[in-house]
Order: C-alpha cells, then sequence, then structure tokens
C-alpha cells in the first residue's frame, strides 16, 4: 500500500524558455528531503510591452497548466514568472482565483509572493535590477508604485528574449546590484524567474548590509509559507529565513 506520509509537494507553472528557475529552486532546497517541486511548462518566448508579449500570460493557458498539476495532487500552485509585475497584482490576484476555483489548491505567483514579502518585511523603498527593457522597467516601477512601493533607482540589461536572460552571469549583475545598494533602499530587488541573482544574494548582503530579495527565491518562499513547510537558508537572502 502507497504511504499516507509524503512530503509537501509544490507544482509550479514555468514559462517555457526558463532554464534557471528549475535547477535553482532545488538547489536553494538543498539536501532538504520534506519538499518536493513539480514543474509544467507554458509557451513564453519574449518579455515586452504589446499584446502579442501579453497573449503568452492568458489566463486559459495557465489553468490548464494548473490542471494537470493538480494531477499530481500538490499542496500549492505558483505561476512562476514575473508578469504581473507590469501587468499589476490585480492581474495575478485573478489569476490567483481562477487557478484555485479550478483546482481546490491554494495559489500564489512570483508577483504576488513578492508583494506579501513587502508587507512581512515593511518594505516600502527598493532598489529594481533586472534583464528587460527599460519600458518594462518603468513598467514595473508604475505597477509597484500602485501598491505603494516606491523604486528608488534601478538597472536593466535591455534583454526582451526570455532565454538569454539565463545566461547572465554573476559579474555582469554585481557592479549594478552595487550600485543600487548605494541608493540605501530597504531591499534589492532582482526581478525575473529566469535571472540566477539569488547567487549572489548572500556576497551582496555581506558587502552593503542591504537585504536582497531574488524572484525564485522568493516565490519558493511563499509556497513554502503557503505549505505550512519550514523557510530558507539565510544564505539565499536573509529576510526569507526570518518569521516575523
Amino acid at each position: 500500500m502507497p504511504s499516507n506520509n509524503r512530503p509537501v509537494r509544490i507544482g509550479m507553472i514555468v514559462p517555457s524558455s526558463n532554464t534557471c528557475l528549475e535547477p535553482q529552486s532545488y538547489r536553494i532546497l538543498g539536501e532538504r528531503k520534506d519538499v518536493t517541486i513539480h514543474f509544467t511548462r507554458i509557451p513564453v518566448t519574449r518579455i515586452a510591452l504589446d499584446d502579442s508579449s501579453d497573449k503568452q500570460f492568458d489566463s486559459a493557458v495557465m489553468r490548464e497548466a494548473a490542471g494537470l498539476l493538480a494531477t499530481a495532487d500538490v499542496d500549492v500552485i505558483a505561476w512562476n514568472g514575473t508578469s504581473g509585475s507590469w501587468l499589476g497584482a490585480a492581474h495575478d490576484e485573478e489569476l490567483v482565483r481562477e487557478i484555485t476555483e479550478a483546482t481546490g489548491i491554494p495559489a500564489t505567483t512570483s508577483t504576488l509572493a513578492y508583494m506579501d514579502a513587502f508587507r512581512t518585511f515593511g518594505t516600502e523603498r527598493i532598489g529594481l535590477f533586472t534583464p528587460y527593457t527599460e519600458d518594462v522597467n518603468n513598467a514595473v516601477i508604475e505597477a509597484y508604485g500602485r501598491e505603494g512601493i516606491k523604486t528608488v533607482d534601478h538597472r536593466h540589461l535591455d534583454l526582451s528574449d526570455n532565454e538569454s536572460f539565463g545566461r547572465v552571469t554573476d559579474a555582469e549583475m554585481l557592479p549594478g546590484s552595487l550600485e543600487l545598494a548605494a541608493s540605501n533602499p530597504d531591499a534589492l530587488i532582482y526581478l525575473c524567474t529566469n535571472l540566477y541573482g539569488a547567487n549572489i544574494a548572500a556576497e551582496v548582503e555581506e558587502t552593503t548590509g542591504v537585504p536582497v530579495l531574488d524572484s525564485v527565491a522568493v516565490t519558493l518562499w511563499h509556497c513554502l509559507k503557503l505549505a505550512g513547510a519550514p523557510l530558507l537558508s539565510p544564505k539565499w537572502g536573509r529576510l526569507l529565513a526570518e518569521i516575523p
């Protein structure tokens, strides 16, 4: 007979061209055996502010992907993408409502994970680092502003091909990160689940004293929180290891 005892199961909907979040999520979990992560992909190849890009995040596609994850009896479902950061938190709140209504499973998104983190840690002023183009950054800044989050400074790498984000190196991220930390934000935000920001979180925090919130780590943190599981090692961002 199958055992009724099993690890917490986290289901994640992944952009098809993302090469970071799956290996990085398991790297962050390390040797933990109390949690497993299960993935399904939807077609996403390009990040821009136009209709063809926005259609990649259609709720019907998300619901179908969530339905597949539900067959694995997962405990929480996450859209592990940051599209809500420029489409708006209300967009993701509606998406989560539809997923939960369709599956009966609690759900979140990377954007809503950030919103919960901001509330939890009292984060109001951020330094924003993305691989995106300037217009996408500006849309994020505007959308965050509607949620009471002020961006004091930002950096962008002017990329739009989603696969390319996963090839950005630590060395390419570090100078802009240190510049952003110098603006003394409440936290430095690496916004993109195909960006290896968590790799340098501990170094940036130790060097600057500014907390780091990385999209992959924040999304995993929120999933663990919703599932009632232990949180993360502080090496991936010290705030995510704390329970206020």
